[in-house]
């Protein structure tokens, strides 16, 4: 009876490892810990629940605010994340400055979810070291109640009718960008006169109260109460406050504006590489893609949830502009060499 009942026991046991070693190999990374680098109010958090429930992978979810901040963060210590989402023209830096790990596309199948016109981009051929997340432009949202017409130019910005009603972005990289735009220069000018001239204007803008504000977040939250007139807004956070105040409209300037990808990288560093892929994966899955777009509004470029979109959203500038209007913006690309005339610029605008 002792034997038999051994024998039992040790099938049980037997039994029992078996059951955990399926579950470990469906949950191979089950108990690790990512740390993801993302901005704010740009993903839905439910997703992460979803992830760390499929996975076994607890996510410290943390954020920034600009491109800059997290390239600080990073500098002083990159094997503190394990996925970042930056910008194109950071993704370009970091990748100059061998400070991103090479991704192994067989363990991100998803990736062939994304639309073919937004993979193998300049600032990452073959997207060696970044997987799309989200896509859009910059622009403005104006409320048609409150303006003598439609707004058509980033001229409106300067417009004195509608002085200390319009919220400019606490962005150095955006406000010097439109402003030169404005002037019928590059967004990506090295032209130490060129960005003097889009200081001085810079200036002249502020110092006349013309503007509310330098903002980030907020602005949305301000033109859907009526707050102000106009703001610069990037089509997501358009998208936000239109949903709340349907007089406000978005419009991507006739001189032009910036098309902006955001991206999942690794950066150098992380211990958790295998694992940070399989997040970007799932990122890329139709159905968590769309629940982020359901939540953040931002131009989807997973090409199932395109396809999903209704005629209203199909029809909207801010969701989905049209072909010429893209043809009249630019990516934002690296400008590190010359960021000292850029930092010059905005300090002496904003101090």
């Amino acid at each position: 009876m002792k034997r038999i009942a051994l024998v039992l026991l040790v099938a049980l046991v037997a039994s029992a490892f078996s059951a955990f070693g399926l579950a470990e190999t469906e949950k191979p990374f089950a108990g690790t810990e990512l740390t993801v680098y993302n901005w704010f109010d740009y993903i839905d958090l439910q997703v992460l629940d979803i992830f760390e429930e499929e996975t076994g992978i607890h996510i410290n979810y943390a954020n920034f605010e600009e491109n800059e901040d997290m390239y600080t963060r990073l500098a002083a210590g990159a094997g503190e994340y394990d996925v970042i989402i930056p910008s194109e023209y950071m993704i370009e830096r970091l990748i100059r400055e061998d400070r991103l790990e090479p991704l192994d596309h067989a363990n991100i199948p998803n990736m062939e979810n994304v639309i073919p016109a937004l993979l193998d981009a300049s600032y990452d051929p073959g997207n060696t070291y970044s997987v799309p997340y989200m896509w859009g432009t910059l622009g403005i949202l104006y409320n048609a109640d409150m303006v003598e017409e439609p707004v058509t130019s980033w001229d409106a910005l300067f417009d004195e009718r509608y002085a200390g009603k319009i919220y400019m972005m606490d962005s150095m990289r955006d406000s010097i960008g439109i402003v030169l735009k404005k002037l019928g220069y590059s967004m990506n000018s090295t032209s130490e006169e060129e960005l003097q001239e889009a200081g001085e204007l810079l200036l002249k803008q502020r110092d006349d109260g013309l503007i509310a504000g330098y903002i980030l977040d907020t602005a949305k939250d301000k033109m859907a109460s009526n707050e102000a007139v106009m703001a610069v807004m990037y089509n997501g956070d358009a998208m936000y406050a239109i949903k709340d105040n349907p007089s406000l409209v978005y419009v991507i300037p006739e001189e032009g504006s910036n098309v902006w990808v955001d991206a999942m990288c690794i950066p150098k560093g992380s211990a958790h590489k295998e694992a940070a892929e399989l997040f970007i994966d799932f990122m890329c899955r139709p159905d968590i893609a769309k629940m982020n777009v359901d939540e953040i509004r931002y131009s989807p470029l997973i090409r199932q949830v395109v396809e999903g979109l209704s005629e209203e959203e199909l029809a909207s500038t801010a969701m989905n502009p049209s072909e010429e209007e893209l043809a009249r913006c630019e990516y934002y690309h690296d400008i590190s060499d010359v960021a000292w005339m850029y930092d010059d610029v905005w300090m002496d605008v904003t101090f």
